[in-house]
Parts: C-alpha cells; sequence; structure tokens
C-alpha cells in the first residue's frame, strides 16, 4: 500500500467515524422529536399505534373511565379495529355525578345500565376534530352525532370550544382534541353524557 492510498484510507475512515458520530445524534433527535409528538393525556404518552384501551389504562385521568369499560364488559370491543371516535370523560367528570353514582354503576347488576352510558360516548368511525367542526357548520351551527348506543349527541362550538349537549339538556365540553389511535381517535371531555 503506497502512502498516499494509506492516507486516503485513513481519511475515508476517518470520515465514515465523524459520519457516524454526526448521524447518531440527529437519529437520536429525531426519535425524541417523534416521542414529543405523542400526545400526553393524564400524564402518559397516547401512542397511535396503540388501541383505545391499550393507551387509556395508562392515563391517571381516566381510571373511572377504564373501570366502567371493564366493568360493562367492552373491553374486547374497544381494542377491536373500529374506527371508533370516543368521547372520555375525565375522573374528575365522573366525580360531577350526584354522590355514589359511579358506584351504583359499577354493580353488576347495573351492567346494562352502564354499558348504555358507555356506549353513549362512542360514535362509530374516526372522527378529528376538524371534521366534527365542518359537520358543526354545515349543520348551520350544530351536528347530530348517532352513538352506538343509538341516541343522539349535539355538538356545538362555543367559546372556540366543541360543547356535546347530552338528551338530558347536560353539556361536556372537549379538553383535549385529537388524540388518535390506532383503531380511533378519543377527545377527552370535562362531564358525563347522559342518554335519555
Amino acid at each position: 500500500m503506497t502512502p498516499k492510498t494509506t492516507l486516503t484510507a485513513a481519511i475515508a475512515a476517518a470520515l465514515a467515524a465523524t459520519a457516524g458520530l454526526v448521524a447518531a445524534p440527529a437519529l437520536a433527535d429525531h426519535h425524541m422529536e417523534k416521542k414529543a409528538d405523542v400526545p400526553m393525556v393524564g400524564g402518559a404518552p397516547m401512542y397511535p399505534t396503540k388501541t383505545i384501551v391499550e393507551n387509556a389504562v395508562n392515563s391517571k385521568d381516566h381510571t373511572t373511565l377504564v373501570a366502567a369499560v371493564k366493568a360493562a364488559g367492552l373491553v374486547d370491543t374497544l381494542s377491536g379495529p373500529g374506527p371508533f371516535t370516543v368521547f372520555a370523560p375525565t375522573n374528575a367528570a365522573f366525580a360531577k355525578l350526584p354522590a355514589g353514582t359511579v358506584e351504583t354503576l359499577l354493580k353488576p347488576e347495573n351492567k346494562a345500565l352502564l354499558t348504555g352510558i358507555l356506549t353513549y360516548h362512542v360514535v362509530p368511525g374516526r372522527v378529528s376534530a376538524s371534521q366534527l367542526i365542518d359537520m358543526i357548520k354545515k349543520g348551520g351551527g350544530k351536528a347530530e352525532l348517532t352513538t352506538v348506543n343509538g341516541a343522539k349527541l349535539t355538538a356545538m362550538v362555543k367559546d372556540g370550544k366543541v360543547v356535546l349537549t347530552d338528551a338530558k339538556g347536560g353539556t361536556a365540553t372537549v379538553t383535549q382534541a385529537d388524540v388518535f389511535q390506532s383503531n380511533g381517535v378519543i377527545h377527552v371531555t370535562d362531564a358525563v353524557s347522559l342518554p335519555g
């Protein structure tokens, strides 16, 4: 090997090593950016590659909802391919219900009632916030959503936020929208919607 060839090989090796050092942090930064893009709900990342149930079980703000989904036997349904749009009340939303309501609903003898309430929070298909707002605009300020329960939820925009009105006249505001999952989307709400 001539000195020139040796020098060229050394430069090539040095460049390759330097490229490796530069590429590794750049790749790490890209990975961090991807992780930073994952929305957080209840202190937990909501990975778009996981199902609604796989993500919801990690949210400390949705332990009541998860317990209710389990009690109603809806885990398999909401783990299925869907897609589903879920308006997900927080623990604080459930706490607004009259004292003892949640405990009563979680009893096995009230499974049908609980299932009816939970499926009232689910709309077939993946409806993003922008799609919902378009539906509201096209509906002259309101959009009627047919839930899996079969009953209607009415959506409107108030003060720049989507507000749902249930069959009893109660309202729930979407506090965090577009938490996309592998089998649908979650919109976090501040109240429990009740069917008629």
